[in-house]
């Protein structure tokens, strides 16, 4: 199967959450399978990510957006735990603080982009500005933008507008060099609600917990629009969505591992030559080194 074609979507088409599976119909590998796969998936990455990083001329940005409870955090621990800390980042977007909404809204973002060379993890991204901001308007006021004083003037439009910058902003990074993964972990509400009350009844995952998420969960179709309504305008062929069923951990973690590593194979990645000056200094210094004194 191959899950990069199964699951992108470039929005030729209308993406209709509402119909799209949360979980594999008929999943033609067991878990044991899953796991092995997953486990040689993070042994082909951790060596991709070793030429990206002696390379230095691409980066990468992989990008979570879900509901609560979907699975973003496990997601990111095990599938990167074969990558070398110092060749990534992991950065989770919390609510804006003073300072960021005193800047444009991509301003805290662009800070957060890695640099060539690294992989970027945003675990929820600036696509919050066009979700949770659409879904309660009000939150734009904080931001004190131009005449918009009432929740009223934020509506269908300026959320078109904020897609549009995120199109360009993405398609901005690309070309500098970078490559842009963005995966929505489809989970269904009823799953959602079997993760929360175990997290509820499991002491040890008790912190996990926060009645904001119940709170948020009366939403649970106003989210459902306005993730259709996003992912659809920021979508392309170049820069796709990958909407992920999520229902089961371990599948959504190999189709998500499987991906990336198919799109980092896309990338022309090796490790640098030296040029003629460069390879007579190594043989001087090991000549140097086997005639060492003692």
């Amino acid at each position: 199967m191959n899950f990069e074609k199964e699951y992108r979507y470039t929005g030729k088409h209308p993406l209709n959450l509402t119909k799209r599976a949360t979980a594999p119909d008929k999943p033609d590998w067991d878990e044991k399978r899953i796991k092995a796969r997953i486990a040689k998936n993070i042994k082909q990455l951790t060596e991709l990510q070793g030429k990206l990083y002696a390379q230095d001329r691409y980066g990468v940005l992989i990008i979570f957006q879900a509901m609560d409870a979907a699975g973003k955090d496990s997601m990111i621990a095990h599938i990167m735990s074969g990558i070398n800390p110092q060749g990534c980042d992991v950065t989770s977007f919390k609510q804006p603080s003073q300072q960021d909404l005193a800047h444009d809204y991509l301003w805290r973002i662009h800070q957060q982009v890695p640099a060539r060379g690294k992989i970027g993890i945003f675990n929820r991204s600036y696509y919050e500005d066009v979700l949770v901001s659409r879904v309660h308007p009000e939150l734009i006021l904080n931001a004190h933008i131009g005449a918009i004083t009432d929740k009223h003037q934020v509506g269908d439009e300026f959320f078109t507008q904020r897609c549009q910058d995120l199109r360009f902003f993405e398609h901005y990074l690309q070309r500098n060099g970078y490559l842009v993964l963005k995966f929505f972990l489809h989970m269904s509400k009823d799953e959602q609600k079997q993760r929360f009350i175990r997290r509820i009844e499991i002491p040890s995952h008790n912190w996990k917990f926060s009645a904001a998420d119940v709170a948020e969960r009366q939403y649970w179709n106003d989210y459902q629009r306005v993730y259709d309504q996003a992912i659809s305008a920021t979508a392309s062929k170049t820069v796709p969505w990958y909407v992920i069923p999520a229902d089961s951990k371990w599948y959504s973690r190999l189709c998500v591992s499987e991906i990336i590593n198919q799109r980092l194979r896309e990338l022309p990645l090796a490790y640098p030559s030296l040029d003629d000056q460069a390879q007579a200094q190594l043989k001087r210094a090991l000549n140097a080194l086997d005639h060492e004194k003692h």
